[in-house]
């Protein structure tokens, strides 16, 4: 996974992870939630992609429009 902006802590995302048609992030809460383009669509995971690697704004998009459109989801070995 690859660290989320300089001040993630404050944003709720720690990390994400790129895959051709899907985004993983890690949230602070631990949780690492997969969206992909058959659950979340396509647009909107290409829009959450370019925000992880903008470090700003990936939350906020997540929290309004894909919050329940993930694939699956798991909490992380600490």
């Amino acid at each position: 996974m690859q660290a989320y902006g300089e001040h993630a802590r404050r944003h709720g995302v720690l990390a994400y992870e790129l895959g051709p048609d899907s985004i993983e992030v890690e949230f602070t809460s631990g949780w690492v939630y997969r969206f992909s383009y058959a659950n979340t669509g396509q647009l909107r995971v290409e829009r959450m992609k370019a925000l992880a690697a903008s470090g700003h704004g990936l939350s906020t998009f997540i929290n309004k429009h894909a919050r329940n459109r993930f694939e699956s989801r798991w909490r992380k070995e600490s």
